[in-house]
This record gives structure tokens, C-alpha cells and sequence, in this order.
């Protein structure tokens, strides 16, 4: 059956890097709570179609939906400490639905719309970007982009979806986003302050540091 849907991806910035720091077990007990994060945000009309490593789908029938859900879900990932930066993409369009899924040009290019986006960047193609400024988000054109696997460009948008959190830093050795008050350590380095999450974070920076920066 084919049906409209806004697709979304979003996932975990840094996750690879944090495995290799804090091991797989806290890879693993990260990854159940971004799991939960998801199935709580979704609601009102949205849905957790599947996880897929540290990303989820999320589908919702229309792109104010998609907006409020993928919103949801990064405001939810930064209200928690000593967590991962989320970065996700959208886009709407026709998808087959089937057995509990969604297959079909709509979900490949939202896919590829996602692998685009930076740490804490939602984009968006156009229609879903008009969603966000209906809803009061800030939007920035990108213009034409050439994404993997898609004949034509594709107009992109990025999405402001949370305000910056002027308190927070980023961990340089795992990327975990965590509160300056909750860091174990404050390093100079190149005439910066980094800010670090762990003692192990903290060895390894200081044995190559020139490498995170």
C-alpha cells in the first residue's frame, strides 16, 4: 500500500568514538536509552518505525508532525548529561507500507538527507522546512545539494530545532555532550579549554591531544 508520510533518521554523533573510549557495554546501555528517548517522543500521530545501530526512522503523516517529533526527540537527548549530540534528516514524500515498514524513494533519500547533517543539525528538504517556519523554527537554505545515489540535487534546509545550551561542551575524545559541571577534568590546550568527560577521556587526550582537536 502506498501512503504519504514524513520520514525521518537521527542518530547519535560521535557514537563510534564513544565505544572505543567507555567501551561496548556503555555503547550498549547508551543506545537502550536513546531507544527509550525515541519511543517517549514520538506520540501524537508519529511513530518509532525501527532502530538500526545508534539511528532510529520515525515516520509521522504529515511534516508538522515530523518536525515535532525529531524536535522531541533532540530535546530530549539534550536535556540528559553525559549524553550524544543527535543529528537527524527528514523528508516527505510517497512510501510503501508494509508489515510495519516503509520502503521506497522517500525513505532513501530521507536517509541521505540524514548522513548529510553536522552534530546537533536537523535538515530537511523543502516542504518540510516550510513545516519548521510554520511552527516558529528558524531555517537556513543550503541550496542544491548532490547527495549519494540521487540523480538530481536536492534543495536542503537546516532546521534549528533547540536552542544552543551555552553551559555545555563536547568531550574531544568521545564527543559526549556533557554539562562543564559535570566534567572530571578542564584542560588548555592551543589556547582552548576542553573540557572532558572521564579519567580514561583525560589519559588519552593528554597522550595525543593535537589528535581530537
Amino acid at each position: 500500500m502506498t501512503v504519504e508520510r514524513t520520514i525521518a533518521f537521527v542518530d547519535l554523533a560521535g557514537f563510534t568514538a564513544l565505544t572505543e573510549v567507555h567501551g561496548d557495554a556503555a555503547a550498549i546501555d547508551l543506545l537502550d536509552t536513546f531507544s527509550a528517548v525515541a519511543r517517549l517522543a514520538v506520540g501524537c500521530g508519529a511513530e518509532l518505525v525501527k532502530t538500526i545501530g545508534d539511528a532510529v526512522m520515525l515516520a509521522a503523516p504529515d511534516p508538522s508532525t515530523g518536525i515535532a517529533a525529531v524536535r522531541r526527540v533532540f530535546e530530549e537527548c539534550y536535556d540528559k548529561d553525559s549524553f550524544l549530540e543527535p543529528r537527524g534528516g527528514l523528508h516527505h514524500g510517497p512510501v510503501i507500507a508494509r508489515d510495519g515498514d516503509y520502503f521506497g524513494a522517500t525513505v532513501n533519500l530521507a536517509a541521505r538527507v540524514a548522513s548529510r547533517a553536522g552534530t546537533g543539525q536537523a535538515l530537511a528538504t523543502t516542504a518540510v522546512a516550510q513545516a519548521a517556519r510554520d511552527a516558529g523554527l528558524d531555517t537556513v537554505e543550503l541550496g542544491p545539494q548532490q547527495l549519494r545515489n540521487i540523480l538530481e540535487p536536492v534543495d536542503i534546509w537546516a532546521v534549528e530545532l533547540c536552542p544552543t545550551h551555552v553551559d555545555m561542551s563536547v568531550d574531544p575524545v568521545c564527543r559526549m555532550r556533557l554539562s562543564c559541571q559535570a566534567a572530571v577534568a578542564r584542560v588548555r590546550h592551543a589556547g582552548s579549554e576542553h573540557w572532558l568527560c572521564s579519567l580514561d577521556c583525560l589519559r588519552t587526550f593528554a597522550a595525543a591531544p593535537d589528535r581530537y582537536i
